[in-house]
């Protein structure tokens, strides 16, 4: 039997790295669709970029998406591309629904025009979409009431998916991934942003983090272990849609004093508070409950939420190693 084929939107960020290099080593063909950019931006698939089969297309352009399903032939679709960062939400809402929302349906109207019926898809849902929580833990049963224009795009996308496998029979999945971090975060995301702030400061190389709300609360895991779930649940007899959580809840507080103990120093004569970093609408707690997904897909997290911070801490210091200030 030949190598299966896999498709991935989003290969360049970091849960598309980390997807990459995992269906890479089950010995998939690995394909990766990456936007037209007058700068490209590979360094965190580096490693790998000579073994995966790179092709330009848009969510933002259905004949693109046509094009590119009907000359990789996959087998499993995973579409990870997004506009992803909450706070820009706020600031370019329609862009946001046009790539959060809009190409979901894109995507999956291009797999039904090529053939739907014999490519698995996965749609990377978010915990944003339950926004203002309605009970805790949340559950793939928790009413959505999200708080930001990402988490309304995505809550477009999540349901756009569940039509088209009612409507149309395609095997479509989508994964409820809670906040998943790892050494290849964006530095404008919360957990790097802490991360890499505490290498600096120890290194000399700034002084003081600017930080928002410290109260906010996340479940945060490592995306190493998230990615796995979903090529789990493409491999089921059945799709479905699965929350991917640890379970465990922490604030932003608790992920910046385990930062800078990482690194010897104390965090509150370095932390900031800015009211200006505050959301126009704030998700205050996101609490995942993944007992399905540990039932149906055999999936667990295997690192914790203090071997997180270390692994994110460590990389930074490494990278700051030899930096001029």
């Amino acid at each position: 039997m030949a190598n299966p084929i896999a498709l991935i939107t989003g290969v360049t960020g970091q849960d598309g790295a980390y997807l990459a290099k995992f269906l890479l080593e089950q010995g998939y063909q690995v394909h990766g669709m990456v936007r037209r950019s007058s700068t490209e931006s590979f360094e965190r698939i580096a490693d790998v970029r000579d073994q995966l089969h790179l092709h330009q297309a848009d969510l933002l352009d259905q004949l693109s998406l046509v094009r590119l399903i009907d000359e990789t032939q996959p087998n499993e679709v995973y579409n990870l591309a997004a506009q992803s960062f909450v706070p820009t939400s706020f600031e370019q809402p329609l862009l946001t629904g046009e790539f959060t929302g809009l190409g979901v349906t894109r995507m999956l109207e291009a797999i039904r025009q090529v053939g739907g019926n014999g490519i698995r898809f996965y749609q990377a849902s978010s915990s944003e979409m339950f926004g203002s929580v309605r009970e805790e833990p949340q559950t793939e049963a928790t009413p959505f009431w999200p708080r930001s224009p990402y988490g309304v795009a995505k809550t477009y996308g999540h349901w756009i998916t569940v039509n088209y496998r009612e409507s149309y029979g395609i095997f479509a999945c989508s994964g409820i991934l809670f906040n998943h971090e790892s050494p290849l975060r964006g530095k404008e995301f919360v957990t790097r942003k802490i991360a890499l702030a505490a290498a600096r400061i120890k290194h000399g190389l700034q002084d003081e983090l600017q930080l928002g709300n410290l109260d906010a609360q996340r479940d945060w895991g490592f995306a190493g272990d998230y990615v796995k779930a979903m090529w789990l649940m493409l491999q089921q007899d059945e799709p479905d849609d699965y929350v991917v959580a640890t379970g465990r809840k922490h604030s932003v507080r608790e992920f910046a004093e385990l930062a800078f103990d990482r690194v010897g120093l104390d965090w509150t004569k370095h932390v900031v508070v800015d009211a200006e970093l505050y959301r126009p609408a704030d998700v205050h707690t996101l609490c995942g409950d993944a007992g399905k997904a540990q039932r149906v897909l055999g999936w667990r997290p295997q690192v914790s939420f203090p071997e997180l911070v270390a692994l994110m801490v460590d990389a930074d210091l490494a990278r700051c190693q030899g930096a001029q200030p």
